[in-house]
C-alpha cells in the first residue's frame, strides 16, 4: 500500500508501469535503454479514492486524463529507470494530495470600514493640494 494521506492509501496493483525509451539528449544510451516510465492510474475505478477527491483529481489532471478516466504520467527526467519510477509515483501522490485538500470557502464580499474610507479621502485631499501647489498662479507682468 502506498500512503497518500492519513485517510487515503493506494494499492500497488492499481498502478500500471510501462518502461519506454526516453527522448532528448543522451546519445546511444538513450536510444537503446528504456529508462522513461509511463505510469497509468485508473481514477474512475479506484476503490480507494473518495468521490469528492476523485472529481477534483479529474479536474486537476486535465489533458493527462484519458476519456476512460485513466491518468497517465510520463517521467523521463532522470537517466535511471528507478529514479524515473520514483519521480512518477511522487508526482501521482502530490496530485492526489492536492485533490484531497478541500477547496477554500468562497469569499464573502465585505464593505470598507469607516476608517479606511476616511484615510482614502484624506490621501486624495493631500494629493490634490500638492497638485494645486504646482499650478501657475495669475501673472502680474
Amino acid at each position: 500500500m502506498i500512503r497518500v494521506t492519513p485517510r487515503i492509501s493506494l494499492d500497488e496493483n492499481e498502478l500500471q508501469e510501462e518502461f519506454i525509451r526516453a527522448s532528448g539528449p543522451g546519445g546511444q544510451h538513450v536510444n537503446k535503454t528504456e529508462t522513461a516510465v509511463q505510469l497509468r492510474f485508473d481514477v474512475r475505478r479506484s476503490p480507494n479514492l473518495p468521490d469528492p477527491v476523485r472529481y477534483r483529481l479529474e479536474r486537476l489532471a486535465g489533458s493527462r486524463l484519458t476519456l476512460n478516466g485513466v491518468l497517465i504520467l510520463v517521467a523521463d527526467r532522470y537517466r535511471s529507470q528507478i529514479r524515473n519510477r520514483e519521480d512518477a509515483r511522487e508526482r501521482l501522490i502530490d496530485l492526489i494530495r492536492e485533490a484531497a485538500a478541500p477547496p477554500p470557502p468562497p469569499r464573502r464580499p465585505t464593505k470598507p470600514t469607516f476608517g479606511s474610507k476616511q484615510r482614502r479621502l484624506e490621501g486624495k485631499a493631500k494629493r490634490s493640494e500638492v497638485k494645486q501647489g504646482r499650478r501657475a498662479g495669475p501673472r502680474d507682468d
